[in-house]
């Protein structure tokens, strides 16, 4: 270890998946970084996949792309929005990550003629990028989610590691295990054997945790703590009760109440330097969760909502949460709803989105469910619904444009029909070569880059400057042959990259509606908690009149 006194908190899940783990982490980085510690959060996917990029959005939730251009779990835009900052390339890793390096350093004979096994040559590996991430930010604290639970087999070589840290360095490690205790309905309890179970599975690893959160419907009571705290060897103030709450920003409110972050640095032998400074992040979780402010209500059209009879809405959480944000800040709550496009495709009428005050059609990709998605866009156009689209939702809105003001009755885009007479929206041409080698994996246009934005549009107005910075996730673009017929017809291009080329935003002026704009990039990337999203901001606004215009 390069640095005997750097601190480290690892957060591992016991029984099940999907309980909160990220929010956890993200909720302890931000009450240590509160409290005046330097802090670093790291997430470790156990998959072999060497990014997040190629897994599928209705199993695994969205690809969180960072400003670097890594595409990352969910959680880690969690991170970032609690900590209110970038992330970066090292605060992310994955099995496949590790793995490739190890395979790669094995060819370059880095080994010198060795028998590369999994320990200690993979552990090794992991504890080295651990210390570069700790290094790379200059923190005094990492806080590391190990993803999936305790007992799964690709999980093993991860906590492997954090037990060698732990045994080199007693004082500076801490394990925390986020663990749910079910309330089965027939029973009327709350059960804390799965949880018991879970930490036996964690002591055979040669791993006791410090501390447990303790996930359930309710909040947890003395009889379960004390059980627990016997069951489980973990002191009894250490067990600490995480019941559901209305709004995940809830979170390091509660934790803070029961002294979490003082626990954390009594138990790491750290002085307590300040109090968490939470008002201003009080004052948001208290409006995010109004439940009297005035509503609007937001469609959006997707078609990442398929998962057995379930509706996924992790494939759109940036969205969702840059929606709230704006909200919050306007003193509004935003209600939600999900429309599929494959049902417009499938006969339901697109006046049903006549009943909502704005409608997003986020990003994706292929061919399901687009005609879809065009039907809805061509109904809000012509109704004056503000809409709000992002990149696949731009691209289909210039293609919609095309198609029904124009008369480009072909119009489409080179993703679905490349033989199609007016490619709207074609390939880049750095982008072509990619895919004759089908080199999908981390090749897209990625990461963050600048856009100029024209005077007197409704960008430009939004943002209030002249360049911006954001970030971008495709393949393909507006075809630069039809931008000048597009722009005659009345769509403008508001934002472009400064050489011209690329088409970063598109609208309709004012006058011919309320608020329609399309983002070639992904602006719910950059939303923050205490810092929304302009162009989310003023969607809400102008969902807000068309409320009141209802009404």
């Amino acid at each position: 270890m390069k640095n005997k006194e750097h601190k480290y908190i690892f957060v591992l899940g016991g029984v099940m998946s999907g309980v909160g783990k990220g929010v956890v982490t993200s909720s302890i980085g931000l009450l240590l970084q509160q409290k005046g510690y330097p802090v670093n959060l790291v997430k470790v996917d156990p998959y072999l996949n060497v990014d997040a990029g190629t897994m599928n959005p209705t199993e695994h939730g969205e690809v969180f792309v960072l400003r670097s251009g890594l595409e990352t779990d969910q959680d880690m835009g969690n991170y970032e929005r609690f900590l209110g900052r970038d992330l970066t390339n090292e605060d992310y890793m994955t099995s496949g990550m590790v793995y490739q390096s190890v395979i790669a350093r094995e060819r370059s004979l880095e080994y010198g003629g060795k028998c590369v096994e999994a320990i200690p040559h993979v552990r090794d590996e992991i504890l080295s990028r651990f210390v570069a991430a700790a290094t790379y930010n200059g923190s005094f604290i990492s806080v590391i989610e190990i993803g999936g639970t305790v007992g799964d087999f690709q999980n093993e070589l991860f906590i492997e590691a954090a037990r060698v840290i732990k045994m080199e360095h007693p004082d500076n490690v801490l394990f925390v295990m986020v663990s749910y205790l079910p309330m089965p309905g027939t029973l009327g309890e709350m059960k804390t054997k799965p949880t018991q179970t879970a930490v036996r599975d964690l002591n055979s690893y040669g791993v006791q945790p410090d501390f447990i959160i303790a996930r359930s419907k309710e909040a947890l009571d003395e009889k379960r703590k004390e059980k627990l705290s016997v069951s489980c060897s973990v002191n009894k103030d250490r067990v600490i009760s995480a019941p559901d709450i209305k709004s995940i920003y809830e979170a390091p409110l509660n934790f803070e109440r029961d002294g979490l972050s003082d626990q954390l640095l009594e138990a790491l032998k750290l002085p307590e330097k300040r109090h968490a400074s939470l008002s201003a992040w009080g004052r948001f979780a208290k409006a995010v969760s109004n439940e009297k402010a005035p509503e609007v209500s937001i469609a959006i059209v997707g078609k990442y909502f398929d998962t057995g009879d379930f509706v996924l809405s992790d494939a759109y959480l940036s969205v969702i949460e840059s929606i709230k944000f704006s909200a919050a800040k306007l003193g509004k709550r935003a209600k939600i709803s999900w429309v599929n496009s494959k049902h417009f495709e499938k006969g339901k009428s697109t006046a049903s989105l006549s009943k909502f005050d704005g409608v997003i059609v986020p990003g994706g990709f292929g061919e399901a469910g687009i005609e879809g998605k065009i039907k809805a866009i061509k109904f809000v156009r012509e109704h004056k619904i503000p809409y709000l689209g992002i990149c696949y939702g731009m691209q289909l809105m210039v293609i919609e444009y095309a198609r029904h003001v124009l008369g480009l009755k072909d119009a489409n885009t080179a993703e679905i029909k490349k033989t199609a007479k007016h490619l709207i929206v074609d390939v880049m041409l750095e982008q072509k070569q990619h895919l004759i080698e089908a080199k999908y994996g981390g090749t897209m246009r990625l990461g963050v880059y600048p856009a100029y934005l024209k005077k007197g549009t409704m960008a430009r107005k939004a943002y209030k400057k002249e360049i911006i910075e954001e970030r971008h996730r495709h393949r393909y673009e507006i075809n630069p042959a039809y931008v000048k017929k597009i722009e005659d017809a009345g769509l403008i291009f508001s934002g472009t990259s400064p050489d011209g080329v690329l088409m970063e935003i598109a609208e309709l002026k004012k006058s011919d509606h309320p608020f329609m704009i399309g983002t070639q990039f992904h602006p719910e990337l950059q939303a923050r908690p205490l810092a929304p999203h302009p162009l989310f901001t003023e969607f809400i606004k102008a969902a807000t009149v068309r409320k009141g215009k209802k009404h």
